[in-house]
């Protein structure tokens, strides 16, 4: 039987192998990751994280929408995910957090909004994780998770089939967000990119 430990030990190793190289192969993702935080309609002062940061793509996009006042967090597993966003200056974009989303060291609804790329599909238990993410978010704030690339040219791109199954599909994914505190405000899966955007419950 698998093991949370398991779980995060597979995910640290997968993306600790690739942290060196990740921004090279995806050079072209950054106009979509400006697009997506833009639609979280942050404002100026707001509290963002952005959960499973990788090297922190995302960064430099929620410190231009929440300006000097606002506070731009970035939580990551793997030290050498965290060691890129470092070593591309994305650090002056946000404070960099080595921390397990499924456990985050932040007090309830101290954030106004997150922002995950890539994130739910490495999630070991989803709608428990979620659930972490609704809890550091007050009551109204939002929720983006967001892929460049939408979920059809992810599995081409992966060399596998979407399945009925699939977390992502909207059904699936509408259903999940609800059990862990958010309602789903809109779905977008085109090849281009796949954004979905929740409203954390009150």
């Amino acid at each position: 039987m698998r093991t949370m430990s398991d779980d995060h030990t597979h995910v640290q190793e997968f993306f600790t192998a690739r942290a060196a190289d990740w921004d090279a192969r995806f050079p072209d993702d950054g106009p979509a990751y400006a697009s997506a935080v833009a639609e979280l309609a942050l404002h100026e002062g707001a509290r963002v994280l952005d959960a499973g940061c990788g090297t922190g793509r995302a960064l430099t996009p929620l410190r231009t929408a929440v300006g000097p006042s606002g506070v731009v967090l970035g939580a990551d597993l793997t030290p050498a995910m965290l060691e890129a966003a470092v070593r591309a200056g994305r650090d002056r974009d946000g404070l960099l957090l080595l921390a397990d989303v499924a456990a985050l060291p932040l007090h309830s609804e101290s954030l106004d909004a997150v922002f995950a790329a890539g994130l739910v599909a490495h999630l070991p238990q989803p709608a428990q994780n979620l659930r972490e993410l609704a809890r550091v978010v007050r009551p109204g704030g939002t929720l983006a998770l967001f892929h460049p690339i939408g979920r059809a040219a992810l599995a081409a791109r992966q060399g596998r089939q979407i399945t009925p199954d699939d977390l992502r599909a909207e059904p699936n994914l509408r259903a999940l967000l609800a059990r862990s505190g958010w309602r789903m405000t809109s779905y977008v899966d085109e090849d281009a990119r796949f954004l979905a955007l929740s409203v954390r419950e009150g």
